[in-house]
């Protein structure tokens, strides 16, 4: 089968591939992984023939359906391949692994070509240095010219600023490094100087705070942080007071709610008394002396203080007794 598979590849060495001229760049940092998916899949069940290309001439991977894929000899180990979607991984790329794959089905009497990716290998950029040349300063203004560096690269700018802005003089600089890299210092918005060194799979980037070199700038924009921060502290300081001053009536109505509810349970009512109906002496009918009730009252000797001798020394009854009449029942007829 493999020698089946090596004829048939040599064959299509010889064909011209028609199909998507469509080229993908691809970037890829230098020892890491990239994958390679088919883009136009229909009718690849139809295929007899599945293969990956480096740069028109070197042969990846080779497939028949229904059987296992060959994989030729310089990329052994080098690369994964799916038999379900076709699509190729290729592992710890190299410098010398940049150029243009492309993947081709054949159906006989033709082949066609399904996918093309232009895949670049590059190197992490270097760091950067971004150095201070000159500072000078004058009533209204302030000139800070800086020089952002990289190994083999350099590039220099000059930043005015004012009572109120800080400018790039000729905006923003920028060139191309030999190794392929840009480098390109430019000022944020926010006040600070940027020396930036990146390409399609690394970045890196120095930076100085303009206001730490220029301090008329920085005194300008002073004045508006110490207002800010005032009148951040006096809203923090009022909103505290305000919520004080809330739990301390929840805390009051409450106490108060509670003292009343107190003061009604402990509230004791008199039990209101019917009085006897006065009656004149001619109206008062005549009892029996059975139904004549007494009722006695004990009272004991006076346990209060004595204010006299002649008072103490005078026996006191021991009891009193007292006769309480019932008003009398009315006499049937």
């Amino acid at each position: 089968m493999e020698l089946i598979v090596l004829l048939l590849t040599v064959s299509l060495l010889s064909c011209k591939a028609q199909g998507s001229s469509a080229v993908t760049p691809v970037f890829v940092k230098k020892g890491e992984d990239v994958l390679l998916n088919i883009t136009r899949a229909d009718g690849l069940e139809q295929v007899i023939l599945f293969s990956w290309k480096f740069n028109e001439k070197d042969i990846l991977v080779a497939f028949v359906p229904n059987n296992n894929p060959t994989v030729f000899p310089n990329y052994t180990e080098r690369i994964e391949f799916s038999v379900e979607n076709y699509s190729v991984k290729l592992k710890n790329l190299q410098k010398t692994d940049s150029g243009v794959y492309t993947a081709h089905g054949t159906r006989v009497p033709k082949e066609l070509k399904v996918a093309e990716y232009k895949v670049t290998v590059q190197d992490p950029v270097s760091p950067v240095d971004l150095t201070v040349d000159s500072v000078s300063n004058s009533s209204n203004s302030c000139n800070v010219t800086v020089t952002c560096r990289t190994q083999d690269s350099h590039i220099s700018s000059t930043f005015r600023c004012d009572t109120q802005t800080c400018s790039q003089e000729g905006g923003e600089q920028s060139k191309v490094t030999a190794s392929g890299a840009s480098l390109k210092v430019y000022l944020e918005p926010n006040g600070s100087i940027i020396c930036n060194h990146s390409n399609q799979v690394s970045w890196t980037e120095n930076k100085e705070i303009i206001e730490q070199l220029c301090p008329r700038h920085s005194d300008v924009k002073q004045p508006l942080k110490d207002v800010a921060g005032t009148v951040i502290a006096v809203v923090v300081s009022l909103l505290f007071i305000l919520i004080i001053m809330i739990v301390a009536a929840v805390v009051y109505h409450r106490k108060r709610g509670k003292y009343n509810r107190e003061n009604i349970e402990n509230t004791v009512y008199e039990v209101p008394q019917i009085a006897a109906t006065a009656q004149t002496p001619d109206q008062r009918p005549t009892r029996d002396v059975s139904e004549l009730s007494s009722t006695y009252c004990m009272v004991g000797p006076h346990t209060g203080t004595v204010r006299s001798t002649e008072t103490r020394d005078k026996p006191l009854p021991e009891s009193l007794y007292a006769q309480v009449e019932k008003p009398a029942k009315p006499l049937k007829k």
